[in-house]
């Protein structure tokens, strides 16, 4: 008996050794390993490569594209200078989303019937409507409101909302509800366990919520919001309906005066991908440096779960001595 099964174990075992390496083991059976061709794959790469190569070819000796111009006015001081809004634009309107969702999250997530529905009320107005006319909006609020009083001193809208303020209002307000989305599910993908434990050692909510909980949901939490940042570097050319003067702005002045449109234009695409490439790589950076600290903080977690329950099993059993 336990020499069928030695057998049978030394059977499994050269199996799996097979199968795991058949290429050293096809030699020592005088058999030669032959790869098996994928020429549907070979075919597709070279039609999209054909393609890819007819357009480039075209794009680059077409006689309509002036290259030494697109050269030229690539670190020009107009467009260097629409440059700088578009990175503010897209700074300020992440900082204010980033925090008004949050704020909305927890306003989601809240008891409180009213807090959940006016949260769900601005989601559904901001999301559901068009950020473009979002844009044109609060570029023409003045027509809503001629004048805004503060402290008994009133103040016309128009030198208030300028183009450059109503451009941040209009992206920064919209990217709050889509934020409060991505932190809602950030925050509901921790287990609710988390919170409990947390609330046992002593912690009030608030604290629980801001060393507990955020934390281990920026995991979840990044990625999206790297995605939204790099959209939202491209959404700021919406901006240039109002002349909010960023990239795309400036790049239409310019070729508005010298007729060089696509030249204006390639440079602008040039610079959104520099933009979304550097956006990229440091979002890259981001997630690798939160992740590192995934493995051990979910040890952590599990380990102060571990101590909590055998915190509360020690009275439980002394009372039923």
């Amino acid at each position: 008996m336990s020499g069928d099964v030695g057998r049978s174990g030394a059977t499994m075992e050269g199996a799996a050794g097979m199968s795991a390496a058949p290429s050293a083991l096809g030699p020592l059976f005088g058999m030669h390993i032959v790869k098996r061709p994928h020429f549907g794959r070979w075919l597709a790469a070279l039609v999209i490569g054909a393609i890819v190569v007819g357009l480039a070819y075209a794009v680059a000796t077409t006689p309509n594209i002036a290259w030494p111009q697109v050269g030229s006015f690539f670190a020009n001081p107009a467009i260097l200078s629409g440059l700088e809004v578009t990175l503010e634009l897209t700074v300020l309107a992440m900082v204010i989303g980033i925090v008004l969702g949050i704020v909305l999250a927890l306003m989601r997530l809240s008891s409180n019937v009213v807090l959940r529905v006016s949260s769900l009320i601005y989601i559904w107005l901001f999301r559901g409507s068009p950020l473009l006319v979002q844009i044109i909006v609060w570029y023409n609020i003045a027509l809503v409101f001629p004048s805004v009083g503060f402290f008994g001193h009133r103040v016309s809208t128009n030198s208030l909302v300028t183009p450059f303020i109503a451009a941040v209002l209009a992206l920064g307000l919209n990217e709050g509800a889509y934020m409060s989305e991505i932190v809602r599910a950030g925050i509901l993908s921790i287990s609710h366990g988390q919170m409990d434990a947390a609330l046992t050692l002593g912690l009030t909510r608030p604290k629980a919520m801001r060393q507990i909980v955020i934390p281990q949901a920026l995991r979840v939490i990044v990625p999206p919001t790297g995605n939204e940042t790099i959209g939202m570097l491209k959404a700021t050319s919406l901006v240039s309906v109002i002349a909010a003067q960023d990239l795309l702005t400036r790049a239409e002045y310019v070729y508005a005066k010298n007729f060089l449109i696509m030249e204006l234009l390639i440079v602008a695409t040039i610079w959104y991908l520099i933009l979304t490439t550097v956006a990229t790589v440091g979002q890259y950076f981001i997630e690798k440096k939160i992740g590192a600290g995934a493995t051990r903080s979910d040890s952590v977690s599990k380990g102060l779960g571990v101590s909590i329950m055998r915190q509360l099993k020690r009275p439980l059993s002394m009372l039923t001595r």
